[in-house]
C-alpha cells in the first residue's frame, strides 16, 4: 500500500485551491510553494498520510478561512487531520494581519507554551513548517541581508527570540532527533550570519 494516496492528491488539490491567490511575504512565490516543502519535510521523517495532508492543510484556517465552512477539513479528510491543522493555527486570520509588536509577542509566547501538549502528528507539521520557514529566511538573508526583517511585523528581534525559542521548546518535546538537529542548525546558521554582519 502507498504511503500517499488518493486522499493526500485531493488535499493537494484544495491546498491549492484555497491558496491560489496567496504569495510568500516579501515576494512573488506562490504559497502552495510552502505547502508542498512543509508534507515533504514531513514524509521525509515518517510521517503518516494524515500528517502530510494536515501539511498541506496547516495554514488554511490562519489564511483562507473565508473559503472553509464550519467542519470542512472534517468531513473531508477526518479527526486526525482537523485536529492537527487547529493545534497548528497560530491565531485568526485578523490575528495574522495584526502588525502590532505586543500582540505578536504575546501570540508568539501561547504558541510557544503549547508545544508541550501538542499531539505527536501536530509537533511534526509545526516542527516541519519552522524547519521551511528557517531555511527559506536563511536564503533570503544570504541574496538580500537585513532588508528581509522589513517584511516581518518585529523584525530581526523578534524572529531571532521566536525560532530560538521554538528550538527550545521542541527539543523539551522530542529530543535531539532529526527534524529538531536539522533546525537547530539551520536556527543557529541564521543567529551566526545575522550576528556576523558588519
Amino acid at each position: 500500500m502507498p504511503a500517499v494516496g488518493k486522499r493526500f492528491r485531493d488535499a493537494l488539490v484544495w491546498a491549492a485551491e484555497l491558496h491560489e491567490d496567496q504569495d510568500r511575504k516579501g515576494g512573488d512565490v506562490p504559497y502552495i510553494a510552502h505547502l508542498l516543502g512543509v508534507a515533504a519535510i514531513v514524509l521525509e521523517h515518517g510521517g503518516s498520510e494524515d500528517v502530510a495532508i494536515a501539511a498541506l492543510l496547516h495554514d488554511a484556517l490562519e489564511d483562507q478561512a473565508h473559503k472553509i465552512t464550519e467542519g470542512e477539513i472534517r468531513a473531508r479528510f477526518g479527526d486526525a487531520v482537523e485536529r492537527i491543522v487547529v493545534e497548528c493555527s497560530d491565531g485568526t486570520p485578523e490575528e495574522q494581519r495584526d502588525r502590532s509588536h505586543d500582540r505578536w509577542f504575546a501570540r508568539k509566547k501561547k504558541y510557544i507554551a503549547e508545544i508541550a501538549h501538542k499531539s505527536d502528528g501536530a509537533l511534526m507539521v509545526s516542527m516541519a513548517d519552522k524547519l521551511y520557514n528557517a531555511r527559506s529566511m536563511l536564503e533570503d538573508y544570504r541574496t538580500g541581508g537585513e532588508t528581509l526583517w522589513g517584511r516581518f511585523t518585529t523584525g530581526r528581534e523578534g524572529n531571532l527570540w521566536y525560532y530560538a525559542a521554538m528550538v527550545a521548546a521542541y527539543e523539551q518535546r522530542v529530543g535531539h532527533t532529526r527534524l529538531w538537529g536539522e533546525l537547530a542548525r539551520t536556527v543557529a546558521e541564521m543567529k551566526n550570519l545575522v550576528e556576523a554582519a558588519p
